[in-house]
This record gives C-alpha cells, structure tokens and sequence, in this order.
C-alpha cells in the first residue's frame, strides 16, 4: 500500500510539472513589441554599424578603428567612472542624465561613419555608441580611451 501511494505522488509531482512548461502557444503575445518571433533578417554592414533587425552595433572593422585612434593619440586627463556609475551603463538603458558625456574628437569622427540618428560619445574611459534622440546606448567599447 505504502508504494501504490508513492508511486501515485510521483505520477503527480510529474503531472503537475510538465503543465507548468509553456508551450509555444503560451509564449505568444508576450513580446517586447520588437517582432522576436518573425526571423531576423541577416546582418548587413551599413556604414560601418552593422544593423542586424532592431539590432545595432559596431563593426569589427570599426571597433579597430577606433582602438587604433585613441592608441596613436593617447588623452591626457581622462578619469575612470566610479565602479558603481559604471556598472549601470549597458546596452538597451539610456544614459542616466547627467553623466560626463562628450563627443570623440573631430579627427575620429571624420575618420569613421555612423549610421544617421546615432553617435559616439566618450563617457570616461569608454566609447559608446548611442541613439542620439534617446540617449540609448547601443555599442560599448570598454577601456578605449587611455
């Protein structure tokens, strides 16, 4: 009798696990609005931003670029952010307002091309590429600036 009872809980414990695995029928309509269930269309590089759906980011080629720069023309007092300030910059968050933001030097942004509507801003040691009527940062390059 003891192992009809626990034979019968298992079954259940079972049961009631695998209603709880959404389907995919569950998952629909609980998008963030950004189409995440049409396939994305491929990748294609427009003036050195690669644009990949909503998605938009640096190239390789680019990030070269820019590291090559700031490694030939080295600032002279540029601090890090505090730890904490840092930490809460990343992809999708706009910047918070306030933070010591400024655009790259002209010599750079001549040299390299963003796509309309977005820029590179130096925000401490680091580039950032952003929309500019947001303020949504959409590329980090880490550590660039030193």
């Amino acid at each position: 009798m003891l192992q009809h009872k626990t034979a019968l809980r298992w079954m259940l414990l079972i049961l009631a696990a695998t209603c709880m695995v959404p389907t995919p029928a569950d998952a629909q309509g609980r998008g963030n609005g950004r189409g995440r269930d049409n396939p994305e269309p491929e990748a294609r590089v427009e003036a050195a931003v690669v644009v990949s759906g909503p998605e938009v980011g640096l190239s390789v080629e680019l990030r070269t670029q820019i590291r090559d720069f700031y490694a030939a023309r080295p600032p002279s007092n540029v601090e890090a952010l505090p730890p904490g300030i840092r930490r809460n910059l990343e992809r999708g968050k706009p910047l918070p307002p306030g933070i010591a933001k400024k655009m790259v030097p002209p010599d750079l942004a001549a040299r390299v091309h963003v796509r309309e509507g977005y820029a590179l801003v130096e925000v401490g040691l680091d580039v950032f590429l952003v929309e500019v009527a947001t303020n949504v940062v959409h590329d980090v390059l880490m550590d660039v600036i030193r």
